[in-house]
């Protein structure tokens, strides 16, 4: 019986991880949402794209200050020794007070005579003066390391100096783009990013990608189609709506091939759901719970002041 409740709980598992999964696939419908990556990047293809250039994140960890290693106490043993030795002593004699030594204490008496307390006194006197002993030469040690000024001190404030912050690849990638397009801002490019991701979205919503024909390369405009075409002979429309468009970052530029790149960051939110054409019911997504994304769009153009076109989407 518990070999039975086991299987079923198995299947059970089983079936709801694939069944998440198919609802996750299924949700992110939007235009480049339902693939991991599409389009070409270039020579940047097959590598992912970098970070967000944010300060805390490219700036390396300086070296932790130097400290020196920590003073051993010079007591610590010998206090612990002492209170053993001591608290040894007296747990005997304490003993013996209350008629537990046994035979041989018997004879002796009980309580604490005044031998006892001299021997424990001087043991105590010995073992303080011991430890003050070894407090001052240590106390002393320190002062002369203190004073000495070690020789390596110089070249380690060099190694030091070694931990720059490593030079920005995006800002060097527009620098270049900037050389053959003196008109580029860096802003206005951001704005037609976020136009575009709009014109491409509603598009893709309507099927019919001749309004943003113009906003893709012919490998993109391909990619979508075949996924437009797919949604007709299914019957579906996948919807969006309350797009919001949270941030714009570029996170990539570079020339190569006498073609300009530069990969954004972009992230947004809003309605993703896809309905039947013929009874209306809503398939996949849902009509009230936002979808939350990030996804990397890359775009480019011949080298100079000429129109960006999309050539890729990954999904961060």
């Amino acid at each position: 019986m518990k070999l039975r409740n086991i299987l079923i709980l198995f299947v059970f598992a089983i079936t709801a991880l694939f069944s998440f999964t198919t609802f996750i696939s299924s949700a992110e419908a939007r235009a480049g949402g339902g693939k991991s990556s599409s389009g070409s990047r270039g020579s940047r293809s097959y590598s992912k794209p970098a970070a967000p250039t944010s300060p805390q994140a490219q700036r390396p960890s300086a070296p932790p200050p130097y400290q020196a290693p920590p003073q051993a106490s010079s007591g610590g043993f010998l206090r612990s020794m002492a209170g053993g030795i001591v608290g040894g002593m007296l747990g005997g004699m304490l003993f013996r007070s209350m008629g537990f030594a046994g035979a041989g204490g018997a004879g002796g008496g009980g309580g604490i005579g005044l031998f006892e307390i001299i021997l424990i006194g001087g043991i105590i006197y010995l073992i303080y003066r011991f430890i003050k002993k070894r407090r001052e030469e240590a106390a002393g040690n320190q002062g002369n390391v203190n004073t000495f000024e070690p020789v390596s001190a110089q070249p380690y404030q060099q190694s030091a100096v070694a931990y720059e912050e490593p030079q920005n690849d995006v800002a060097t990638g527009l620098s270049h783009i900037r050389q053959m397009d003196n008109n580029f801002e860096e802003q206005r490019f951001n704005d037609s990013v976020m136009d575009s991701f709009f014109k491409i979205q509603s598009a893709w919503m309507n099927r019919d990608l001749t309004p943003a024909g113009v906003l893709l390369t012919a490998p993109m405009r391909q990619t979508f189609q075949s996924d437009i075409d797919q949604l007709l002979r299914e019957k579906r429309t996948n919807r969006l709506e309350n797009i919001a468009v949270r941030n714009v970052e570029i996170i990539e530029a570079w020339q190569e091939s006498g073609q300009d790149f530069i990969t954004t960051l972009i992230y947004a939110n809003l309605l993703d759901y896809t309905t039947d054409d013929t009874t209306a019911q809503v398939v996949s997504g849902s009509k009230t719970d936002p979808v939350k994304f990030e996804e990397f769009w890359t775009f480019t153009r011949p080298v100079g002041n000429n129109p960006w076109q999309l050539t890729a989407i990954e999904q961060k």
